[in-house]
């Protein structure tokens, strides 16, 4: 470990006894052995206490901190505060991490003196690991480049993909740059909490570092399959707190960066897949989508059974303006697990329908299905995407404003 500047490791342990002693195996084995690991007991119920009582016992650079439940924000609050090292990651606790992980990206940050070095992640289900990488390249970012790529690290080009991913799990950040923003974000936000931290960090960075490092391990579980949102005022409220507090950390810098337009674009996101994109703000239930298209007494099938596609799903069954004959997607047989009535693509085949809506946002995401779609016949007039042109924006921001004022 000598000249190896050490890192805080941050875990936040809530109700995961089935998943945290994978989680702190691969990170105790990491090729980086300068690791200060703090596991933040945030009040959990289960076995996970002492399971961390237990690992700290047999390693030395394991901290434990027992605390009252105070939710995700409140859990990393109370580890950042004990963090000594130069540098700090977060490992979610039902995650786990590559061998090499953290040496790749200290590897990273020390080679360029950096900041922020961001790393790409492993969308894990069941048997199946599909690579995620961010929107911005790989590269090395600072000077004039570093102030280009303000002006897209939140929504990056056509909407809607984010720059880069709001998670903080895969990044390593500088403590100072991270630790004020973690400290005074509020308890209460439970949307886009990751974001609220990465993003007003980021913008103190001198020079961040993008890689195509995939060794973190985000585990797609049975019980967060299933996406609830039970009232879309509810959550506009909810968005809302984010929002204020990152749009306060981003008042001091250059107008040019665009910060505002982009949080927006953040905000619509979320707010859109939230409520599967169709609101309804009339007394008459009016029905309105994102899809520039009447679809109003139309038999559709759903593509994606994700969280957009979900709430789509039980948005459009709770009316009886649409008549819903299919819901498809490629990963059916997990969906089937927990529940929901989810077939295969190829199903279409044999399903009568008027349009494909595809529950999606991303312009890649976009194009690939509708290939798929082509591949098996279907005429393109029939597969209805997402289109945000500027005057759907404006119209989807009054409404989600609207939501946020009720």
């Amino acid at each position: 470990m000598k000249n190896q500047p050490l890192i805080s490791v941050i875990v936040p342990v809530y109700g995961i006894e089935r998943y945290i002693g994978i989680c702190i195996e691969s990170i105790i084995n990491q090729t980086y052995r300068n690791l200060e690991i703090i596991l933040v007991d945030d009040g959990s119920p289960d076995m996970s206490p002492r399971i961390c009582d237990l690992y700290a016992s047999k390693d030395p650079r394991i901290k434990v901190i027992h605390k009252e439940n105070g939710g995700l924000v409140s859990a990393r609050k109370a580890g950042i505060q004990v963090a000594q090292g130069e540098y700090v990651g977060y490992v979610d606790g039902d995650d786990w991490i590559g061998p090499g992980f953290y040496q790749a990206l200290a590897n990273a940050i020390i080679a360029q003196n950096a900041d922020v070095v961001v790393a790409g992640f492993s969308h894990d289900l069941y048997n199946s690991s599909e690579p995620v990488l961010n929107a911005m390249p790989v590269g090395v970012y600072e000077g004039n480049a570093l102030q280009k790529f303000f002006r897209h690290f939140m929504s990056y080009d056509h909407f809607f993909r984010y720059g880069v991913t709001t998670y903080l799990w895969n990044k390593l950040f500088r403590r100072e740059l991270v630790r004020d923003y973690q400290l005074a974000a509020p308890n209460s936000i439970n949307i886009l909490e990751d974001a609220a931290v990465v993003y007003p960090a980021m913008l103190k960075a001198k020079k961040i570092v993008i890689t195509d490092n995939c060794a973190y391990h985000y585990r797609q579980r049975d019980d967060s399959m299933l996406k609830t949102v039970p009232n879309i005022k509810v959550e506009a409220e909810r968005l809302k707190t984010a929002n204020h507090f990152m749009l306060d950390s981003f008042k001091d810098y250059p107008e040019e960066y665009h910060l505002k337009q982009q949080l927006d674009d953040v905000m619509l996101a979320v707010f859109i897949i939230r409520c599967g994109g169709i609101t309804q703000i009339t007394n008459e239930q009016v029905l309105n989508t994102i899809f520039n298209q009447d679809i109003e007494n139309k038999k559709v099938i759903i593509y994606g059974a994700g969280s957009f596609g979900q709430q789509m799903y039980n948005r459009l069954a709770a009316t009886n303006k649409i008549k819903i004959n299919g819901w498809v997607d490629p990963f059916y047989w997990a969906y089937r697990r927990c529940g929901l009535d989810v077939d295969p693509v190829f199903s279409i085949a044999s399903l009568d329908y008027d349009y494909i809506l595809l529950a999606g946002l991303d312009d890649g995401f976009k194009t690939k299905v509708s290939s798929i779609f082509t591949d098996l016949g279907v005429s393109s007039s029939k597969i209805l995407k997402v289109e945000m042109d500027e005057d759907t924006r404006l119209k989807m921001l009054l409404q989600y404003l609207q939501y946020k004022k009720n």
